[in-house]
């Protein structure tokens, strides 16, 4: 059982693995939208926009409902919206550790430059 919840985890994140694929997401996350719209949103291709879906399509992470002659895509699971507000806190953090470490290495540049009394 762990190996296949490990193996489940690995391809969830695998298809979250490139930065069109996470901004549709961000995108679902605001509420449902066409191609077209996230098209305009992104300013891609709309080629581009549907082989992205796809892959989310076929990872069970998007589904889309047809409506008259669009699609209509919706995030499968809210709880996509929490992951994704997840990376960004960590991402946050790891930009406050940069800066942390930036200011020290500026710190000690100084220090070395025009010594303290």
């Amino acid at each position: 059982m762990n190996l296949e919840m490990q193996r489940f985890k690995a391809e969830f994140f695998k298809a979250l693995a490139h930065p069109l694929r996470i901004r549709i997401l961000e995108l679902l996350a605001e509420g449902d939208k066409s191609v077209n719209e996230m098209q305009t949103l992104v300013g891609s291709e709309g080629s581009a926009v549907s082989q992205q879906l796809q892959v989310l399509r076929a990872k069970n992470i998007v589904s889309g409902t047809k409506e008259g002659n669009k699609v209509i895509y919706t995030l499968k699971d809210p709880m996509i919206i929490e992951l994704l507000a997840v990376a960004k806190q960590i991402f946050n953090n790891h930009l406050v550790d940069t800066i942390t470490i930036l200011d020290k290495f500026k710190e000690d540049e100084e220090d070395t430059v025009m010594p303290k009394n």
